[in-house]
């Protein structure tokens, strides 16, 4: 299902970094979250939210 991103909600963005978090995508959870902190207007919730999806700090190498 393709969406207008302009109408993605926080918790749109939260969904997909669960999902990224599952499949062991950090970086792009961390991204997702990161648009989904922004989303919110609460700046205790937007830090809630970037503190359970922290930036990476090891670097994975893409195997095929």
């Amino acid at each position: 299902m393709t969406r207008d991103p302009a109408d993605l909600t926080a918790s749109d963005y939260l969904d997909g970094a669960r999902e990224m978090t599952a499949a062991n995508r950090p970086f792009l959870a961390h991204l997702l979250a990161e648009e989904a902190a922004r989303c919110t207007a609460d700046p205790a919730t937007a830090a809630g939210i970037r503190a359970s999806f922290p930036l990476p700090t090891t670097v994975r190498e893409e195997t095929d």
